[in-house]
């Protein structure tokens, strides 16, 4: 178990799937956790309870972080609660998939607002309050590595992610922050159960190319985060870690 004793954590996109996972394992191993949500204040709040009632601290905050008021809301509240920020997970995002002739100016704008517009303004926020030893996360996605078909926008976003975790561990390396992508890929969740990605042809193709044969579940992705997170992880930086069972 990594020990993030003392340290206070922020995870957006937290109240369900990998981000409610994710704040619930950040707790478990010590952490104070802010739980941002952007419309389902019942999950946010269910997160925080599962947290507090097990003795943890946390707190759950709503923000749309493709808003940059939003975004230093987020990091605003952060502070006035638990005074410092250490760890940062950029976990929120958003997914809709269909061929080229699908795509339109909404759709495009919807998932980089989200998806990578997000994750710069909530670390623009956080960064002043970071110190030495601070750890950002950014959940990116094996469709990187795999590039599937009537995925181009989303795959995009992914890829934009990837790239900012590079420029950034440089950008901030000299501050002794370090910043890391953690790559899920088809993961077991409200998400995926309604978007019908379960239970299809396309669940049983991921499954037999996956070298460990199955689904990745919410807890598979939250470990390595915690474990990035951690001081275990000290002279891990700029890197993009799969956590998706050997699929290439």
């Amino acid at each position: 178990m990594s020990n993030l004793s003392g340290k206070v954590a922020v995870v957006t996109g937290a109240s369900k799937g990998i981000g409610a996972a994710v704040a619930k394992t950040l707790a478990a191993n010590g952490a104070s956790v802010v739980v941002n949500y952007a419309s389902s204040k019942s999950g946010a709040d269910k997160v925080v309870e599962a947290i507090t009632s097990a003795g943890g601290k946390a707190l759950a905050v709503k923000g749309d972080v493709s808003k940059i008021a939003d975004a230093k809301e987020l990091v605003d509240a952060s502070i006035k609660a638990f005074g410092r920020i250490d760890i940062l997970v950029n976990n929120a995002g958003v997914y809709e998939f269909g061929p080229l002739e699908a795509v339109t100016e909404a759709q495009f704008h919807k998932m980089f607002d989200i998806n990578v517009l997000g994750l710069l303004l909530v670390t623009q926020a956080a960064a002043p309050h970071l110190a030495e030893g601070g750890s950002i996360i950014n959940i990116g996605s094996g469709v990187t590595a795999i590039t599937p078909p009537q995925t181009a926008v989303y795959t995009a976003t992914k890829g934009a992610v990837d790239a900012i975790t590079g420029v950034l561990a440089n950008e901030f390396g000299p501050r002794q922050i370090r910043v890391n992508t953690v790559s899920p890929s088809l993961t077991e969740t409200d998400g995926t159960h309604s978007a019908g990605m379960l239970a299809s042809d396309f669940e049983a193709g991921i499954v037999a190319q996956t070298p460990l044969g199955r689904l990745g579940q919410p807890q598979d992705i939250a470990d390595v985060v915690a474990f990035v997170a951690s001081d275990d992880a000290r002279w891990v930086t700029g890197e993009r870690i799969s956590a998706g069972g050997g699929l290439r």
